[in-house]
């Protein structure tokens, strides 16, 4: 039977590696992008001084890794500007992205309007990692330990006007797309602290029908059909993510809903203990990645921690450093499993976040304003460091961006500018554009700190708004002469 992957014409193929071939590029055969989703420079060391007790533990702070910064800013924004975010404590507030914008330029190396899933700015789909990869006669997934149709996850397989369609995203992730694996939380049965639900909610997994057509196992595709992918296999148990992560469950296309409804741990009741009914991210990742490396031209892997971000929401430092600590766990799953499966020639992994929330910084003396520069001080293993929470909201901060493998020096190359305080830094829509390059799809160029060449509705309304105000007070003061 003719497979998904066999239906690639040979004529594009062969003009991908003939490309491939004469840029000199080495490709990477598999290519794995974790988001910290609101996790900034301080998020990662309020985690490893809880965590460690000391800074710069993490995996993907030690040597072999190229670690850079990297900005985030949507269509919505007007850019960053390294002077004015150290010179104005207000600055980070200004121009933010979200997640769905973020998410589509990581996957689609294109800057969108908040809350824009994978489409542009004139609303229609872009090409995002995923298809690429599946273009290539490659395998694909993305996994979250949100809701799986919330906007990180939807960022690289759906496309969507607005984020907040979560059925009609759920269903395309599950009816349209060739994915291969989609894990994240919204299960419609549980609550956040992995009880039955008196009333069912299935927002997140496409409706009643949907869910009912994933547990019958006829949703996505048809087993006996030339053409189509085969139809899902669903797990929901702690016990079948764990089996997959071991080996002793298989499947073709894996769809995994933990038994909880928005967050694998983060949403739960204050106090309560952490849920033990559900699987840890890292163990997501490492039965994900057992799925996808069944194929062998490689894959793409978008590996999620989206509840750092909802910590940061409500300002929850222990709940922000327990999110960290379980992605850092889970990054060190994915650094074990590529240097037992091809090493670090064979596979690229790049680790970094998509918006930083909550301007998290080090506590600011007495009449003074926050400094996201200023290093955190901790208290001891497993005690919450010296942090104060600043906003409850997103900020215009670089990010860490930290990647290694085949095409690290490639992403280095692209970080053209420089921050006083980060160093050098590229752009959220680098990383899709050297991906692609990566594997002989063109050139990637650096997109700088070029302002979105397309304003949106709101700027323009704000510029308007000032240029009127700037006429009002230049005709008064005529009047005055």
């Amino acid at each position: 039977m003719m497979t998904r992957r066999t239906r690639v014409a040979l004529p594009a193929l062969l003009a991908v590696l003939l490309a491939s071939l004469a840029s000199g590029q080495t490709r990477p055969k598999n290519v794995i992008i974790m988001i910290s989703d609101g996790c900034g420079f301080n998020q990662i060391d309020a985690a490893g001084l809880w965590a460690n007790g000391a800074l710069d533990r993490e995996v993907y702070r030690q040597s072999g890794w190229t670690r850079l910064a990297m900005s985030t800013y949507s269509a919505d924004g007007t850019g960053y500007d390294p002077t004015r975010f150290w010179a104005d404590a207000e600055y980070a507030k200004q121009n933010s992205t979200d997640s769905a914008a973020s998410a589509t330029a990581m996957a689609t190396g294109t800057k969108t309007y908040n809350g824009a899933i994978g489409v542009g700015l004139d609303k229609k789909p872009l090409v995002n990692l995923c298809q690429v990869a599946e273009k290539l006669g490659k395998a694909s997934g993305v996994i979250t330990s949100v809701p799986l149709s919330h906007a990180t996850p939807a960022g690289f397989l759906a496309h969507n006007a607005g984020r907040g369609s979560y059925a009609e995203i759920a269903r395309e992730m599950i009816d349209e797309s060739a994915a291969d694996v989609v894990m994240g939380a919204g299960s419609p049965l549980f609550d956040d602290n992995g009880k039955t639900r008196e009333k069912p909610d299935y927002q997140y997994v496409g409706g009643d029908k949907t869910w009912a057509q994933l547990r019958a196992g006829r949703a996505g595709g048809d087993a006996d059909a030339d053409g189509k992918p085969d139809p899902w296999t669903l797990i929901e148990s702690k016990q079948q993510f764990e089996d997959l992560a071991s080996g002793n469950l298989r499947a073709k296309r894996l769809f995994g809903v933990p038994q909880v409804a928005t967050t694998l741990q983060e949403g739960r009741a204050k106090g309560a203990p952490r849920n033990d009914n559900v699987p840890t991210l890292g163990v997501m990742a490492q039965g994900a990645l057992n799925v996808l490396s069944a194929d062998p031209d490689g894959f793409f892997l978008m590996i999620e921690g989206g509840a750092i971000d909802w910590a940061g929401h409500s300002n929850l430092l222990d709940r922000s450093v327990e999110e960290e600590t379980e992605f850092n766990q889970a990054a060190e799953a994915v650094v074990k499993w590529v240097e037992a499966h091809g090493g670090w020639e064979q596979n690229l992994v790049i680790v970094t976040g998509d918006h930083e929330t909550g301007y998290l910084c080090a506590p600011k003396p007495e009449g003074g304003k926050p400094n996201a520069g200023t290093r955190l001080t901790g208290n001891g293993k497993g005690q919450l460091p010296n942090a104060e929470w600043n906003y409850k909201s997103h900020t215009n901060s670089l990010l860490p961006f930290a990647a290694r493998g085949v095409g690290a020096d490639r992403l280095a190359q692209m970080a053209v500018l420089n921050d006083p305080v980060r160093g050098r830094y590229l752009d959220n829509t680098d990383m899709p554009n050297t991906v692609r390059e990566l594997w002989g799809l063109g050139q990637a160029e650096p997109a700088g700190n070029k302002p979105p060449a397309v304003k949106s509705a709101a700027t323009k309304a704000a510029e308007k708004a000032a240029a009127d105000k700037a006429a009002a007070d230049k005709a008064a003061a005529d009047k005055t002469k």
